[in-house]
Order: structure tokens, then C-alpha cells, then sequence
């Protein structure tokens, strides 16, 4: 069956994504200062993983045909990279805030452009280099080493990042044999197994007021991922994607407005380098495929 390509429709659910994700960063970050990180994010996969259960019921074949896979061990490290990840993420949020993470957290796509050539040998030229270079211009100039006496923990932001790009590119590799139901599936299940298995020895007794926040960050990652999923199926992913930069734009004013951050000048100016080095690495890709 062809994909629609319904571009404003598409462009109109990845901003209301990035918002949604937004949102959600700013639940976890409030939860995460107040209770263990491992909980927080244990009982927002078990939505997660009931979420996917509920899809892959109502596809064909139902849970079976969804979990079938001839590379199961490549599907469970991806899982276990996304959970991993997540929890990497909201520490940073917890430590740096929402604006800084945020900041170094958006060099991920120029980390999957850097990678996809010795990772999945795709062909990477020397503009996407250059571009993969700005980027990391951008990343040094928030991160200010040697300016100052240099803070460890931005380092774990980017570590986030290059966490992720990892698990987009284990994703592009397995969907050369599986479907994206199967990865979805797997990625809900396996991360929900993996951090229950870690979450359950710390758990803390809630307050009433903190449990409807948690049931709200449970909500938006249903519906961030629900959106992200509708966005994909009507409109190309080239298309839609760099507006997924919005996220930080909707992080920002949370972190700002919300949580009294500020915006640092070398911040800013490194996350507009970051922005639009991505932004032409997206274009350089798009612009290969029509020509290819």
C-alpha cells in the first residue's frame, strides 16, 4: 500500500509532537527531582509497553505477527538502548535543566549522518561532513571547555545524543527485515521488561498530586507516539523532520517559564549552529533521493 504524502497535514502533527515530547520532558524533569529516575521512567514504559500491546493487537496477525522477528537479538539492544537512554535524558533534565539539554541533546540527527557511513554504509559527502562539523562547533560552544572550569556533567546530555543516534541507526538496519510494527513492539516490550526488572527496587511511595502528574506524563508518551506515528504515515519523513527542531524551541520556554532557566548566551548561539547544520544535513538527504 503507498504512503500518503499529505505534507501541511504532516508538518502540523510533528509540531504538535514536538510539543507533546515537550510537555513530557517537563513532567519527567519535575518527577525525576522528587523520585528515583529508574521509577519514573519503569512506570511510564509500562504505559508505554500496554500502548504497544494495544496497537499490535489490532493490526493483522495480532501480538504474534507483530513480535516476529529473525533478529531478535538486534531488536532487544535497541530496546535496551531507548530505555537506557531515556533515563540518561531526564538525569540531564534533573542536573542541566531542560534548556541545556536540550541544546546538546539536538546534535543527535548530525550524529546518525556522521555514523550511517561506517555503521550502515551509506554515502556521507564532504557538505554533510561540513555540516557535521559546524554542528559540533555549535556543541563546543555551549559546552565551553577550557572557557571555564569545565562541568562533567554536560557531557551527559551528549551522551544521550549519541545513544540515540545509535538506536535510530539500529532501527533503519533492522527495517530492512522487519516492519515498523515489529520494532514498535519491540521497543515497548523489552524496554518494559528491562526497566522493570531495574525501577522495582527503588520504588518510593507518591503523593496524590505527583500520581495525577505522573498519569499525565503516561498520557503524553502515548500521545507523543501516537502523533509521531500518524505524522509518518501521511507526509514523507524528509518532509516533516526538521521541525522536529521545534521541540527545543517548546522545551526552552517550558524550561524558561516553568522552571526559572535561563538561556545562556553561548547556548544560544551554539544550539542555532546545531539547528541549522541539521537542518542541511536533512536537505542534502532529501535532495540525493530525488536525484538518486
Amino acid at each position: 500500500m503507498s504512503q500518503s504524502n499529505n505534507i501541511p497535514l504532516g508538518i502540523i502533527l510533528m509540531i504538535a509532537t514536538t510539543f507533546v515530547f515537550a510537555v513530557q520532558d517537563g513532567l519527567s524533569r519535575h518527577l525525576a527531582s522528587e523520585y528515583n529516575v529508574l521509577m519514573v521512567v519503569m512506570i511510564r514504559y509500562w504505559f508505554f509497553a500496554a500502548f504497544v500491546i494495544a496497537i499490535a493487537r489490532r493490526k493483522a496477525g495480532g501480538i504474534r505477527a507483530a513480535a516476529q522477528t529473525s533478529q531478535p537479538l538486534l531488536q532487544t539492544v535497541r530496546g535496551l538502548l531507548l530505555a537506557a537512554e531515556i533515563c540518561v535524558m531526564v538525569i540531564s533534565f534533573t542536573i542541566l535543566g531542560l534548556v541545556e539539554s536540550h541544546a546538546v541533546f539536538t546534535c543527535y540527527p548530525l550524529l546518525v549522518a556522521a555514523l550511517s557511513g561506517p555503521v550502515l554504509g551509506e554515502s556521507v559527502g564532504w557538505r554533510r561532513w561540513a555540516a557535521i562539523g559546524v554542528g559540533f562547533i555549535g556543541v563546543l560552544i555551549i559546552l565551553q571547555p577550557g572557557m571555564k572550569v569545565f562541568d562533567p556533567a554536560a557531557i551527559i546530555p551528549l551522551l544521550a545524543a549519541a545513544m540515540f543516534a545509535i538506536y535510530g541507526l539500529l532501527t533503519r538496519f533492522v527495517a530492512r527485515k522487519d516492519s515498523s510494527a515489529t520494532s514498535f513492539f519491540w521497543t515497548g516490550v523489552t524496554g518494559s521488561v528491562a526497566m522493570t526488572a531495574a525501577g522495582i527496587w527503588f520504588w518510593q511511595p507518591m503523593t496524590g498530586p505527583d500520581w495525577i502528574v505522573m498519569g499525565c506524563l503516561c498520557i503524553t508518551g502515548v500521545t507523543g507516539h501516537w502523533l509521531l506515528i500518524r505524522c509518518y504515515e501521511v507526509a514523507e519523513a524528509s518532509a516533516v523532520q526538521p521541525f522536529a527542531y521545534l521541540q527545543l524551541v517548546f522545551a526552552g520556554i517550558i524550561g524558561v517559564s516553568v522552571f526559572g532557566e535561563d538561556i545562556e548566551t553561548n547556548v544560544a548561539i551554539g544550539a542555532g549552529l546545531i539547528v541549522a547544520a541539521g537542518l542541511f544535513t536533512f536537505w542534502r538527504e532529501r535532495l540525493q533521493r530525488r536525484t538518486g
